[in-house]
């Protein structure tokens, strides 16, 4: 028996990534890679594809997952922090778009229904793109890259209202009032029901869902609250988009919002590409053959339009021309989700077959073109720069510094701790950063635990950091070290792995069970391994002499030694350990940089630099001495050491070892070997 579903999957998945594949080097956006295979692959191609209908089926799904995924992924604090980007800037942007299209499409005697939903379709960019090319640059943070990033925010948001409007423009004048009203009804009922919903019911469902500790039962109740939203909003004659975004949105405000968002996103990845393979299957190539000049030039066009309307925006906010412009050019191009939004419209009848067609080959090529158009973004803003001061329209500076906003929320973590595990090691560790001041999150997969600590304040995030979008909920890609303190070995080494791909610079410090788990850990890139079965006999040798009344400092000493031979046995194992200089091609595989403390009775204190000689005698460099909250950097000869002082050393691992006696107060101080 044959499923004839089961073999057009089949070729629109072998198809869609033998032309990722092929356009990889390119640097193709998948979207394209998709569309394009759609092309290929539909009727308007070479006819591979024939239960199109079901196809499109997988694509609606593909479409409310993706509205659940944005209703996850949208975060009040998030927005509060560039709330002057997402709200002024992206109602100015979508505004103004809208109506500078709806006067050409007048212009063109479309009616104007129909010039409004243009203007809609126009309106949206490619946040996916935006991403992209914002990334490749480093750009994420700078005014122009906040900007666009908070404007395609807004584009995403108006997109579940524009989906609503759309019907009504199809509507004769006399039937829309009574149509709106309905409709206002109908949503304030529902925003009513998410609100009860995101206070009581769903936290509630989902805390009984977790304490289960099963990803499976986890998986199911997220898909199955997303997917009823979805379906109770489309049998109260409203959108499906609609309800998936709001059932995403209270999810987004509870404390699990991470974890579902992890195991959502590789099924929403799925189904949406089947959405734009669907697309592209709409598109014909005949037509596009036959008007190929005039899709070029109107699609140029359209991106000058866009790009001039976006840096307004963001130039009505107080930024800078260069800003302003660098913003409106990534804003430029037409983004996947105005495929949706045509979807609607055809529906509805406000797009034929032509325009279909000729918007679908303008929206592509406009994504084609974007990154081509924002590497010239500078050279434009350093031809328009002299235009400042007569349009009068830009008021800030050339530096384009951020305006300040009022009532800012702080910003995010970054130079930060995670913590993966909120057991005996975690909570310790959390505490002794509190005391020190350092910036820390928790990442914890007992639902019980996490509800308790938010209740005491504590930072601390619900799911499981192998999970790629959990780990970056955490903040990984800014934070400076992350130590995973949970007790399961194959968990561990994919945390690590993890969290190394998406921060290469990234500190990882493992802890493991048994010695023989401290090999793989480091093939899979933690940078130290704590192995508690080498502590624990550590620590039954210090009771062990202690029993024995032998003295506290030759105790002290012979603990130090046994580490550090230890620990250098174990870096054995992992030949890249040790002090790199990042891009220099310099590495130093048996050193390391350590801090250690000045006690009252140490040999240090009150003795010179040049005096003590520690390069010369005993084989440490001093790098810089924190001192009341200040560092020295590089100290001279002179420099005197005082109790308190916090060394920062440079040597081999016996050395630093021996450094740490010394600066305690031992006795004795035994060279490095």
């Amino acid at each position: 028996m044959t499923i004839p579903i089961l073999s057009d999957v089949v070729v629109i998945l072998g198809l869609s990534l033998g032309v990722i594949l092929l356009f990889q080097r390119a640097r193709v956006p998948l979207v394209l890679a998709f569309f394009l295979t759609g092309v290929i692959a539909g009727p308007h191609g070479l006819k591979l594809v024939r239960e199109t209908a079901q196809v499109e089926a997988l694509a609606e799904l593909g479409v409310i997952l993706l509205l659940f995924t944005i209703g996850i992924e949208f975060s009040l604090a998030s927005f509060a922090r560039i709330w002057r980007s997402v709200l002024i800037g992206g109602s100015l942007q979508v505004g103004l778009t809208i109506l500078a299209v709806f006067g050409l499409a007048r212009l063109l005697d479309h009616p104007p229904g129909e010039a409004v939903f243009l203007g809609m379709l126009v309106s949206t960019s490619s946040t996916a793109i935006i991403l992209r090319l914002l990334k490749e640059r480093a750009e994420l943070d700078s005014p122009h890259g906040k900007n666009a990033l908070g404007i395609s925010i807004f584009q995403d948001l108006a997109i579940v209202a524009m989906m609503l409007v759309t019907p009504f423009l199809a509507m004769q004048e006399g039937a829309v009032g009574g149509g709106l009203l309905l409709l206002l009804a109908k949503a304030a009922l529902i925003i009513g029901a998410v609100l009860v919903g995101a206070r009581w019911v769903v936290p509630w469902i989902l805390f009984q869902v977790a304490r289960t500790r099963s990803r499976e039962v986890f998986l199911l109740a997220t898909a199955a609250l997303g997917l009823a939203a979805a379906w109770l909003t489309s049998a109260a004659g409203l959108s499906l988009a609609l309800g998936a975004f709001l059932a995403g949105l209270v999810i987004s405000e509870s404390e699990y919002g991470a974890q579902a968002l992890a195991e959502i996103l590789p099924f929403k990845d799925l189904f949406l590409s089947f959405f734009f393979v669907s697309v592209g299957m709409l598109l014909d190539v005949a037509f596009v053959a036959r008007e190929g000049v005039e899709v070029f030039l109107s699609a140029v066009g359209l991106m000058v339009l866009k790009a001039a309307v976006a840096a307004s925006a963001v130039g009505l906010l107080g930024y800078s021309l260069r800003t302003a412009v660098l913003a409106g050019v990534a804003l430029s191009n037409v983004g996947e989700f105005a495929f949706i939004l045509s979807r609607v419209g055809i529906q509805a009848g406000l797009l034929n077959g032509d325009q279909e067609q000729f918007f679908l080959a303008n929206s592509v090529l406009t994504m084609a073109l974007a990154p081509f158009a924002f590497a010239f973004a500078p050279a434009v803003a350093d031809v328009l720069q002299p235009l400042r001061l007569p349009l009068r329209l830009w008021r800030g500076e050339p530096s384009g510094e951020e305006p300040e906003e009022e009532g800012a929320r702080p910003a995010p973590l970054e130079d930060h701790l995670i913590i993966v595990g909120f057991g005996v090691n975690g909570s310790n560790l959390a505490r002794a950063a509190r005391v020190a001041g350092i910036p820390y999150l928790v990442v914890e997969t007992n639902p019980e635990r996490v509800r308790r600590e938010r209740e005491r304040g504590e930072p601390i995030l619900f799911g499981d950091a192998t999970h790629p979008a959990v780990l970056e909920r955490a903040g990984v890609e800014k934070a400076r070290v992350l130590v995973s303190a949970i007790s399961d070995p194959g968990g561990t080494r994919r945390v690590v792995q993890a969290a190394k791909r998406m921060n290469p610079a990234l500190y990882v410090v493992a802890r493991t069970r048994y010695v023989q788990e401290v090999e793989p850990l480091f093939r899979a890139g933690a940078d130290e391994v704590i192995p508690e079965e080498f502590e624990t006999s550590v620590e039954i040798l210090v009771r062990v002499l202690r029993r024995y009344l032998i003295p506290q400092l030759e105790i002290e000493e012979f603990v130090a030694e046994i580490r550090a031979r230890g620990y250098e046995m174990f870096r054995g194992m992992a030949p890249r350990q040790g002090v790199s200089l990042e891009g220099s091609g310099v590495a130093f595989p048996d050193s390391e940089v350590a801090t250690v403390q000045v006690g009252p009775l140490s040999y240090l204190v009150g003795r010179s630099l040049g005096e003590v000689g520690l390069r010369a005698e005993y084989g440490v460099t001093l790098l810089a001495v924190q001192r009341k909250g200040e560092t020295l950097t590089n100290p001279g000869a002179d420099f005197v050491f005082r109790e308190g002082d916090r060394l920062v050393v440079f040597g081999s691992p016996q050395a630093v070892a021996d450094a740490a006696a010394l600066a305690r107060g031992a006795d004795t101080w035994e060279m490095g070997g």
